[in-house]
């Protein structure tokens, strides 16, 4: 199964990145939620993102950070090598989007809630 790593993920249930995490819960789809936060969502402890751990097998980064907090992530996440990486309203980056493109990764602009929604995920 395809894993998927959501970067801002919050245990806040009125924030994007939770409502992301709840729709891959409820389809059985495997994520890792991490971020800067400490908390729990559906079970799963909050990554810190601060400790850039080594993960495997990401196959989809969605990002719910801004392009002003994401800067000291890039090369991380880009070094992580997932095959593609959703910039959700808000984090659209032309820096990032060159890098990852450049890494042979597979970019969108899109929204990870309405992908779900309609099978495009």
């Amino acid at each position: 199964m395809k894993k998927t790593l959501i970067v801002g993920a919050t245990d806040n249930p009125s924030r994007y990145a939770f409502l992301a995490a709840s729709m891959f819960e409820a389809r059985g789809m495997d994520f890792v939620p991490i971020g800067i936060k400490k908390g729990k969502v559906f079970g799963r402890d909050i990554v810190d993102l601060r400790e850039r751990p080594e993960l495997e097998d990401i196959h989809t980064i969605t990002l719910y950070l801004g392009p002003a907090n994401q800067q000291e992530w890039i090369d991380y996440l880009i070094g992580l090598k997932p095959q593609r990486i959703i910039f959700n309203p808000g984090s659209e980056n032309p820096v990032f989007f060159s890098k990852a493109k450049e890494a042979g990764i597979e970019v969108l602009p899109a929204c990870n809630l309405v992908m779900l929604s309609t099978g495009q995920f």
